[in-house]
Formats: C-alpha cells, sequence, structure tokens
C-alpha cells in the first residue's frame, strides 16, 4: 500500500497539500496526518469520505513523539511514496529581547523535527519518491524581526540541495518549497497584531491552493525548488544579486 505522510496537516497550508496530493497523485492508498491536534485531524475525514485518512496526533518537537513515529514505521513498514514536511512555525519579534524558549522551539520544529521525520521515512521510500521540505522565501530574502525563522528556513534549503544530490542515485526527488506571505492560520498567529510588519503587508500574498499544487507539480516533474504567486518579481530581482548558483533549477508558478 503507497502512503503519503503529510506534517502539520491540520490547517493552512498542510491541508492544500491534502487536496493537492490527492488530485495529484491517484496511486497514493492512504495519507498519514500528522499534527498535535486530533480533533483538527478527524475533522478532515468528511472532506475526504472516498480517502484513506489516518490522523496520528504528535507534537514533533517532542523527542518521544518522533520515536513513536519512527516505532510506527517500524511496525507498520509502509511504502512511502510522498513525504511533505509542512510543519514549523514562525514569530516576529526583535531577536534581543526574544525568549531563548520560542526560539529554541522554533529551531525544534522546523529543523530538528524535519530531519528527523525524514531520517525515519527514508528506509520505506521507494524509487520514484518525492519529499517536499517546506522553506520559505524568507531563506533568501531575511527579513528583520525574522531572524531565527529565517535561518532555519535556510537550513531547510540547505538540507533539501544537499540531499537531493545524495538521494539522486535511488530515484527520489527532493524539493525545498518557498512560499511568500499567505492568508494562513501562521500569519494570524505570528504577533501580527502587535508588531505588525509594514513590509510584510506590502508584499502581495499568496493562494496556499495554488502554492500545494504548485509545488507538488514541480516535485512530480523533477524539479529542485518552487517560489511562486506575486513573488515571482521579487525573485527575478533578487536573480539580479545573488550567485546564479543558488537560484537554479528553480521554478514559478
Amino acid at each position: 500500500m503507497k502512503i503519503a505522510v503529510i506534517t502539520g496537516a491540520s490547517s493552512g497550508l498542510g491541508i492544500e497539500f491534502l487536496r493537492a496530493a490527492v488530485t495529484l497523485c491517484p496511486e497514493i492508498d492512504a495519507y498519514w496526518l500528522i499534527a498535535r491536534r486530533e480533533d483538527r485531524l478527524e475533522a478532515l475525514k468528511p472532506q475526504f469520505p472516498e480517502k484513506n485518512l489516518r490522523p496520528i496526533a504528535l507534537d514533533l518537537t517532542d523527542s518521544a513523539a518522533l520515536k513513536q513515529f519512527n516505532a510506527l514505521l517500524e511496525r507498520e513498514k509502509p511504502e512511502i511514496s510522498l513525504l511533505i514536511n509542512n510543519a514549523g512555525f514562525g514569530k516576529l519579534c526583535d531577536f534581543a529581547t526574544s525568549d531563548v524558549e520560542s526560539q529554541t522551539a522554533m529551531i525544534d520544529l522546523n529543523c530538528r523535527a524535519l530531519t528527523a521525520v525524514t531520517r525515519y521515512s527514508l528506509p520505506y521510500m521507494k524509487t520514484g519518491g518525492l519529499i517536499l521540505n517546506i522553506s520559505s522565501i524568507a531563506s533568501f530574502a531575511p527579513t528583520p524581526r525574522m531572524a531565527v525563522y529565517c535561518s532555519t528556513k535556510a537550513y531547510v534549503q540547505s538540507f533539501s540541495r544537499a540531499l537531493r544530490e545524495e538521494l539522486k542515485p535511488k530515484k527520489i526527488n527532493v524539493l525545498a518549497v518557498c512560499p511568500g506571505p499567505m492568508i494562513t492560520e501562521f500569519w494570524q498567529v505570528a504577533d501580527r497584531p502587535t508588531h505588525k510588519s509594514r513590509t510584510l503587508d506590502m508584499l502581495p500574498h499568496q493562494s496556499p491552493a495554488k502554492m500545494a499544487t504548485c509545488a507538488l507539480k514541480a516535485g512530480l516533474k523533477g524539479k529542485s525548488a518552487c517560489t511562486m504567486g506575486g513573488f515571482y518579481k521579487f525573485y527575478r530581482f533578487l536573480a539580479h544579486i545573488l550567485p546564479k548558483s543558488l537560484l537554479m533549477n528553480w521554478t514559478k508558478c
């Protein structure tokens, strides 16, 4: 049985990745949906009555939860066709006055959890598998008051590029997805009411549905990275000032 594993699956971009996978990957038999809140995951079932959805409630910032995920894989030995590392969060704050705990939690989820989930999943991925890692346009366009977030997403970029080269002989594609601001719960809870960034507000916002569809199509075509929407104009401007090696093999939507 071929399965897709989607982390951060209970809201925003995670749900849109599920919708895109249902449409674009008919060969997938079941979907393992990972998020903290099981009630939100269960609420997705009525939206996809004909699909085999398996809610898995795990806090991926917890080492014990990551080991639990690994134990589940060892027990069931699934054939993973698609892994979408979508779980992550960001926070707008002045680094000099921020609390260390929240910054560490960001690193734990955006970097450590992504690394562990990928490592545990790889032994069960077959030829032709696809890994989508959610980075951000902030990974190569650093934003004030988001120092740690930008750094974690730069990690995702580098990790994805290196792993892509390593897995080429196995014909497993790894793609770094780089969205800009989207109207999702992520941005609504990112301290924006009290710490509003005019720069972010001025930039074009994107459709999560379009982002998910674009990214999955790019990955299935063998692309190595994906950026999209109104940010493409900004991306083309960056192409004049950043090394070409950093921007090669990208696609737009």
